[in-house]
């Protein structure tokens, strides 16, 4: 995943997050060059089985309940039952009443059954509780309105009852596509998908329904994804691990990179973590531009870094113009005001890959946009080589169009593939579900992050990240990647409690983690 782009994030196609009309379209591939469908079926039903079997052992389990649609999602169901049943296993189907719309993979799954179908019905799932395991095989990724009826009365039982639920393809009752709950959802422990993560997996607020997601071979092949050409991926070491520059014998402290940040003069926490965090991810030198006022609390507590007074926004920039400089942060705990937004466009056309976070963005809503002129603002151009770093709420005041009001009811991927459109920059909207998208409409979906990271400075100490591995020489797609990966890594184990000065010294942790096995490979 160099500069270059998308050449990489194509060598990774298991790493490939597809929309519903998508995995459609590699469907019918795999079945034109010779795949069965209905042996496409067979196998996601023996998935489904195999994952149960292997997690809950015959004596702790009282019965499965497996509920099964009248589609394609319904047909794994029943394979599922037919295969548990002949493990042992007390399993009951409900389901809704065969039609001739059902297709004939499904009702052959179906007949393979062979046994009573109970009506889909909530008061017949009385006495379910933690020794019960339902299957949900309703309706898969093709859900597109509201679950409502008994669909919706059954869901809402099992939800209330304390069973293990294990979800087929997705959990009932989300958009695959957008991530939306449509009227209401199952709650699942567990989400088996067939040959690849779809969107609604991994964006809130389904992916909280999702529980633990696991991805079932069920025969197609990465040359199936022709037929969707690939423009999300899910974020993991494989993308970006060959990006990073392990040290060498020969490095010095600049061939490791030289960021620079910008503090500010009241809230110096922001910079500080920034700072910490650009060093802990493997930055050579960094320098921090503080105002004379606050530079003692700065040089106290950097001490590893160079601490530079400065009077003024002209003053940082000529910092920021040593051609040593390599990366910039502007914004992390700077006031959003008319100074602040001029910093940011000085440092801009100095060319440099650059962060954007915090005040620095809110100042461009303000004082001059990044959105290329929409909405009256004026437009300041945008660069590829820049990454900015809103939450929903600094997003909503720089794409006042695009946010849709800060719940984002707007798909979150369309949302921040356009604003990259418009800026020309990498946007990485953040949140538990964090979306980083270029201007090309590449985009890559994160793992949920650990609700723990909702702590103040916790967003310093990704844009601190970022630079830090812009600084290092990353491509700017690839450095926003692995940023958000390390920081949601970090979080990870810590438990309650954690607040934002915990997560740079986690950082080394979850880059060895990243790059063991290409640490494994050098000399390193």
């Amino acid at each position: 995943m160099s500069s270059g782009g998308g050449s990489q994030l194509a060598q990774h196609p298991e790493l490939a997050v597809l929309t519903a009309a998508e995995m459609r379209r590699v469907e019918q591939v795999a079945f034109t060059r010779g795949l069965p469908s209905f042996e496409a079926m067979r196998r996601a039903g023996q998935a489904v089985a195999d994952l149960i079997a292997r997690r809950w052992l015959l004596g702790a389990v009282d019965r499965i309940i497996v509920l099964c649609g009248p589609g394609n999602n319904g047909g794994d169901g029943f394979i599922a039952a037919a295969a548990l049943r002949a493990s042992g296993y007390a399993v009951q189907v409900q389901g809704v009443a065969l039609t001739a719309a059902r297709s004939p993979d499904a009702t052959k799954a179906a007949a393979g059954w062979g046994d009573a179908i109970a009506p889909l019905n909530a008061k017949g799932l009385a006495g379910l509780g933690p020794r019960t395991i339902v299957v949900d095989a309703l309706f898969g990724i093709g859900l597109a309105r509201p679950l409502g009826g008994d669909a919706l009365g059954v869901t809402e039982a099992v939800d209330r009852s304390g069973a293990a639920v294990v979800a087929v393809d997705v959990p009932s009752g989300i958009d695959a596509d957008s991530g939306a709950i449509l009227g209401g959802a199952m709650r699942a422990d567990v989400t088996i998908a067939f040959g690849w993560v779809k969107r609604g997996h991994l964006l809130l607020p389904a992916a909280a329904n999702c529980g633990e997601l696991i991805v079932a071979d069920v025969g197609f092949t990465p040359a199936d994804l022709a037929a969707a050409p690939v423009s999300c991926w899910r974020n993991a070491p494989a993308l970006w691990r060959d990006a990073y520059p392990l040290p060498r014998p020969d490095d010095h402290k600049y061939r490791r990179g030289h960021a620079l940040i910008a503090g500010g003069a009241v809230m110096t926490g922001a910079a500080r973590l920034a700072a910490r965090s650009a060093r802990r991810v493997g930055l050579g030198m960094l320098t921090l531009a503080a105002p004379h006022s606050a530079w003692p609390i700065y040089a106290q507590d950097l001490v590893g870094a160079i601490v530079r007074p400065v009077a003024d926004g002209a003053a940082i920039l000529a910092l920021a113009a040593d051609p040593r400089v390599s990366a910039l942060l502007v914004g992390s705990g700077l006031e959003p005001d008319r100074a602040t937004a001029d910093l940011v466009r000085g440092a801009m056309a100095l060319g440099r890959p650059m962060v954007i976070d915090g005040g620095g963005l809110t100042a461009l809503a303000q004082h001059g946009r990044i959105d290329g002129g929409h909405n009256g603002g004026r437009a300041d151009g945008g660069r590829a080589d820049i990454v900015l770093t809103p939450h929903e709420g600094e997003f909503a005041r720089l794409f006042p169009d695009l946010a849709d009001g800060l719940a984002g009811r707007a798909p979150k991927v369309e949302r921040a593939r356009a604003a990259a459109a418009r800026s020309g920059c990498i946007m990485v909207l953040k949140g538990a579900d964090t979306v980083v998208a270029a201007p090309d409409g590449r985009a890559i979906l994160s793992d949920l992050a650990p609700a723990t990271l909702a702590t103040a400075g916790s967003g310093d100490v990704l844009a601190g990240a970022v630079a830090g591995l812009l600084g290092l020489g990353l491509a700017p797609l690839p450095a926003a990647a692995m940023a958000v990966w390390l920081h949601g890594q970090a979080a990870r184990g810590f438990g309650l409690g954690l607040i934002a000065e915990d997560l740079p010294d986690r950082l080394p942790r979850a880059l060895a983690a990243a790059l063991l096995q290409k640490a494994e490979n050098s000399a390193y």
